[in-house]
């Protein structure tokens, strides 16, 4: 097989709970599962019984406004460090703060209940926006997750800049931020004019560094979130728009660990 050199490392993120802003790393470690201590942790529904995700903005939107950061760096084979909590109100909570329930509960306006562990068959609700081309139009659908995790589907997310260029190309209004994306790899691709290039990069294997091997699962649609206020960006619906008519709501890349080790900014990436 040939290996093919297109691009490196731009930036790294892990989001230690999930649909909450997470942490942009130098470096991250690749386990099985994913990257470590990346949706650790999830928001329990007490209600409806299902996972908390900006999925569903009309209810938890607010969660976007949250900041999440672990207080030690995970390790392999140990249990997840207590995650610290910056709350919208500019407060701060960890953990393990034995009323953190309360604090969630208060600080999203739900009964909420922080999961240290998935529940076996874990779902959440998505807001589908009425937007022209989309698969569904202005429903609220359930989205069953990955048996035992708070994935939505797949264990690690990756984007070019390239793609979010053009997609600013199509609409220079729009901040196209890779926040909006919540990747958790960002690659500078060498053929940085290329328009939607991770789409081909499908059925691939990737070489990251000189350890990681990820399959190219499939490419990643997106959804209501990216069009959400978060880290100072308005809520912008076009966002969505852009991307559902330009190229079919698709946007990023889907994977999974086929090898682990680590990541670190600057790492080439190759397709074989």
């Amino acid at each position: 097989m040939t290996r093919i050199l297109v691009g490196v490392v731009s930036s790294l993120w892990r989001y230690p709970v999930k649909s909450m802003l997470g942490e942009k790393l130098d470096e991250v470690d690749v386990v099985s599962k994913g990257i470590l201590g990346d949706r650790a942790y999830a928001l329990w529904d007490r209600e409806t019984e299902r996972v908390a995700s900006a999925k569903n903005p009309k209810k938890w939107a607010k969660l976007l406004g949250f900041q999440a950061g672990f207080v030690s760096s995970p390790q392999p084979q140990a249990s997840m460090p207590s995650v610290k909590f910056a709350l919208p109100d500019g407060s701060t909570a960890t953990s393990d703060n034995t009323d953190i329930n309360t604090t969630l509960s208060q600080a999203v306006g739900r009964d909420v209940q922080l999961l240290t562990s998935a529940p076996e068959a874990p779902s959440l609700d998505q807001y589908w926006p009425d937007i022209e081309g989309a698969l569904n139009r202005e429903v609220i659908t359930q989205l069953f997750m990955p048996s035992g995790t708070f994935f939505d589907s797949c264990p690690i997310h990756a984007i070019t800049t390239a793609t979010l260029a053009h997609l600013k190309n199509i609409y220079p209004e729009g901040a196209f931020e890779p926040c909006r994306f919540r990747p958790n790899i960002l690659i500078e691709p060498i053929d940085t004019e290329a328009k939607f290039i991770e789409d081909d990069w499908v059925g691939s294997k990737m070489f990251v560094g000189d350890q990681v091997c990820l399959s190219i699962d499939t490419a990643c649609p997106r959804c209501v979130v990216t069009t959400i206020a978060q880290s100072g960006l308005p809520t912008d619906l076009n966002i969505l728009r852009t991307t559902t008519k330009h190229n079919k709501t698709i946007a990023g890349i889907r994977t999974s660990v086929l090898q682990g080790g680590v990541i670190r900014c600057g790492n080439q990436i190759w397709l074989e």
